[in-house]
């Protein structure tokens, strides 16, 4: 099997950092020692288990870009950066013709589908590359999708938890947020908790210690108008694992469908009009034979 190359970008951030480390321990792939970090880096490069990243400031990948694709073709994009680059990370990849993993929350989301589909390179894009909490948001838009109005009536609290680091709300709790508002409750973004004070995670929340540096803890209590009745889903990460594993399967199924649009394009010849790009989620991934490993 021919390694993937991937260029993890968003070192020296912990998440890419921790998927570089696992795809130079990892047969599969082949890490690209290019990394697009943000312009207030000051370091060159970074080093991870023993193989040094060059560091990419954005006034410096246009330059560079076409040399990194001559010596990694068909290389993928993971993106792990910082909400507010997403758009414009976007525009990056679709311009230069770079397939991506958008793992990076937040942004003008539109936008961001909007920017791909105006290219020819497909992208998976997903707020959670966790597939088993991917799997329980399926659930629960179809209950909401096949009981519409089931909790009409009830009160909605939504508590979520991470690392003091994260700037953004949790995009998984927002999309768990629609699926509550179809089962009935009006409920909006700017009502759900954000915790990032570590005493409070510590104290209150009791998240161990090891994990106040990387944890998804997200907590939806639903309650009757009378109190009578009371439901509660709970789904606690501790560290980065799950996403790891999840992304880097996101890859491979990336990969693939480059090779099925190279295989379409090689029968067809004579097509002459440009093929649409391709948006794919965590639910393609689960969807295929291999998703669950």
């Amino acid at each position: 099997m021919k390694k993937i190359y991937l260029m993890i970008n968003g070192i020296p951030g912990k998440v890419a950092l921790t998927i570089a480390a696992h795809t130079i321990n990892d047969d599969r792939f082949t890490l690209v020692p290019f990394s697009l970090t943000g312009p207030d880096i000051e370091e060159e490069e970074h080093t991870v288990d023993g193989h040094r990243i060059r560091l990419i400031r954005p006034e410096e990948r246009n330059d560079l870009i076409k040399e990194i694709c001559r010596q990694y073709p068909g290389f993928i994009s993971i993106d792990y950066t910082h909400p507010t680059a997403v758009n414009d990370n976007a525009r990056f990849y679709v311009k230069n013709k770079l397939a991506f993993v958008m793992g990076t929350t937040g942004g003008d989301r539109a936008a961001l589908m909007d920017t791909v589909r105006s290219g020819s390179v497909p992208a998976l894009i997903a707020p959670n590359m966790a597939k088993q909490i991917v799997g329980f948001q399926a659930m629960m838009e179809y209950a909401g999708k096949t009981f519409p109005g089931l909790f009409k009536g009830y009160t909605l609290t939504v508590e979520e938890s991470h690392q003091n680091g994260k700037a953004d709300t949790s995009g998984t709790a927002r999309v768990m947020v629609g699926c509550f508002n179809d089962l009935g409750i009006p409920f909006s973004d700017g009502e759900i908790e954000m915790v990032r004070d570590p005493g409070i995670q510590r104290d209150v929340w009791k998240i161990p210690e090891e994990h106040l540096t990387g944890h998804a803890w997200h907590t939806y209590t639903l309650t009757s108008k009378d109190g009578s009745a009371s439901f509660q889903f709970k789904h606690n990460i501790n560290g980065r694992e799950i996403y790891i594993q999840g992304t880097l399967d996101g890859a491979l199924f990336l990969n693939d469908r480059l090779n099925d649009l190279a295989d379409n394009n090689q029968t067809d010849k004579t097509q002459s009009h440009k093929t649409p790009a391709r948006i794919y989620t965590m639910i393609d991934v689960l969807r295929t034979a291999d998703g669950i490993s």
